[in-house]
């Protein structure tokens, strides 16, 4: 008998008919109070060895639906291992067509990131002594937002005043004050996978890029800035429906407290080089998008751009320049974006980072698309980046 269902973290779908493995027919919730969906997470059972057609109905309705073309589905029997199966986006629907080897199969829009797996993270990096774990706040739902900062000399600075400015901050530690934040959409799980490497290869003391960035420069990283809607299951925004990367220039406790807490920790800190890590539901290839789009955009920050940009190039085969946003891409809303109103507020380097949820075409690979494994591989890449820049952020 077939069974279909989404009763845990990060799931997402509603079963129209599943009464015949040949045309299971599926709609994907609308994220709470809002109208943007596109993440799907479920698992069928009862189906091993039969030909199965899943078919998403409203898939034409999604908030990106020039996404699917192109686009492959994965599908996971471990909820680990993470491959890619034969997708459609035809009439308005997104057909999937399996047939599972396992009496049980998960199938999703990109391999989820779960709570208890960014737990697991927090808790391996709290272990090591260049990390420390904080607390910036609740979320809504009330959960931890968690903060890692990592430094080579972690009782540097435990001492200062949290009331002190930016400037004095500044003038007090030397070492460049580097933030990165991932997930403030939470269907884009890749940022997550990326973060989880970045941590691997930071904390990592044998690593000789991680050791001179951490002669020069403290992390602040926040691996999941909207656990909320994670365990949701939403596409893009947190408990209430907010979409946080459009409250950077007001976020408020009550609509987006994520972000809140954010600014006012990069308030305490100042802020060196920014890094937002991302998806892209339709661009399939990995780039960067900076803040030529500002008022405030300068000289300098345009020339640090274009070097980041070199340097990441020369580092990854992965990245690429060609294809991306233009700077005028969010119009009369580009300062309500993190990397644009941290860019315009600290005057400093600040960029969004965006990968892809289809394949990267630079480097195609039909089995496992863009994955969990190239997302990490990119952040040590990106590490390489950052020490070849570090001294120049200020």
């Amino acid at each position: 008998m077939l069974s279909i269902s989404s009763a845990f973290d990060a799931g997402n779908i509603d079963v129209v008919d599943a009464t015949d493995s040949g045309n299971i027919r599926l709609n994907i919730r609308a994220d709470q109070n809002s109208h943007f969906f596109q993440w799907f997470y479920f698992r069928l059972q009862g189906a091993r060895a039969t030909s199965c057609l899943i078919r998403i109905l409203n898939a034409a309705e999604a908030a990106y639906a020039e996404g699917w073309e192109g686009y492959q589905a994965v599908a996971s029997y471990d909820g680990e291992n993470w491959f890619r199966v034969p997708t459609d986006y035809r009439q308005g629907e997104l057909q999937i067509r399996h047939q599972p080897e396992f009496e049980s199969v998960y199938y999703a829009y990109f391999a989820p990131f779960s709570y208890e797996r960014h737990q697991q993270l927090i808790g391996r990096a709290q272990q090591s002594p260049l990390c420390s774990l904080s607390s910036l706040g609740k979320t809504l739902d009330g959960r931890e937002l968690d903060l890692l900062k990592v430094s080579a000399n972690q009782n540097q600075n435990q001492n200062q005043n949290q009331n002190q400015n930016q400037n004095q901050n500044q003038n007090q530690n030397d070492k460049r004050q580097i933030w990165i934040t991932a997930r403030q959409h939470p269907g884009e799980t890749m940022a997550e996978w990326f973060m989880e490497g970045l941590l691997e290869q930071l904390l990592d003391q044998r690593n000789d890029h991680s050791s001179r960035l951490l002669e020069q420069a403290d992390f602040y990283l926040v691996p999941n800035a909207n656990p909320d809607g994670g365990v949701r299951g939403h596409l893009r925004t947190n408990a209430v429906g907010v979409n946080l990367n459009r409250e950077w220039d007001a976020p408020s406790l009550h609509r987006s407290p994520e972000v809140y807490h954010i600014l006012e920790k990069m308030t305490q800190t100042g802020v060196d080089l920014y890094l937002d890590i991302h998806g892209d539901e339709t661009i399939p290839y990995n780039f960067l998008a900076g803040c030529g789009g500002n008022p405030s955009f300068t000289l300098q920050q345009a020339a640090l751009e274009d070097q980041f940009k070199q340097a990441l190039l020369e580092a990854s085969d992965e990245f690429q320049l060609q294809q991306g946003y233009t700077p005028d891409q969010f119009g009369e809303e580009t300062l309500k974006l993190a990397s644009n109103q941290v860019g315009h507020r600290f005057d400093c380097l600040a960029l969004t980072l965006e990968m892809p949820f289809k394949d990267n075409l630079l480097k195609p690979d039909t089995q496992f698309g863009w994955s969990p494994q190239r997302s990490k591989a990119l952040a040590a890449d990106m590490l390489k980046t950052v020490d070849k820049v570090v001294k120049d952020l200020r």
